[in-house]
């Protein structure tokens, strides 16, 4: 299973965003910034935000000094929430959630289903488990996390 372009990018703008908000207190930051630092797409940041913004993570700030600031805080605010906010699916088989159909011709689910369902369960779970704070203070690991 892989991680599209889209969710990896909307987790690095994120974080980076988070990382500025900390270091420069207040401040919102602009996609322009963001985007230079973390060599996005300009326009591309720009769809992403808009899907984070209606999903209520981030919220725009218009005028001098304009940009994007995070709605909470980087420690209550999950890898998870951000992936699912510009629409990727932690999925794992192949299957139609939708029809409720298997992956093989006949619509049968394959013998390895419940390994991948599990495996997509086991992701979501990780991802859920990590903010944006434990990204910007390297607390990925389970050892780390009790660390800290």
């Amino acid at each position: 299973m892989r991680l599209s372009t889209k969710g990896r990018y909307a987790v690095m703008a994120m974080t980076d965003l988070a990382g500025r908000q900390d270091a420069e207190g207040s401040r919102a930051v602009s996609l322009a910034e963001i985007a230079a630092r973390q060599e996005i797409s300009l326009s591309y940041l720009e769809q992403l935000f808009a899907r984070l913004r209606r999903r209520g993570l981030v919220k725009s700030l218009r005028g001098p000094g304009g940009g994007y600031r995070l709605t909470r805080t980087a420690a209550e605010t999950h890898i998870a929430e951000i992936v699912l906010a510009v629409d990727e699916p932690l999925r794992a088989t192949r299957c139609g959630h939708a029809t409720g159909k298997g992956c093989m011709k006949a619509g049968e689910r394959c013998s390895t289903h419940d390994l991948w369902e599990e495996m997509g369960r086991q992701l979501h779970s990780y991802l859920a488990s990590v903010s944006l704070a434990d990204v910007l203070e390297g607390r990925l690991t389970p050892e780390s996390k009790v660390a800290a």
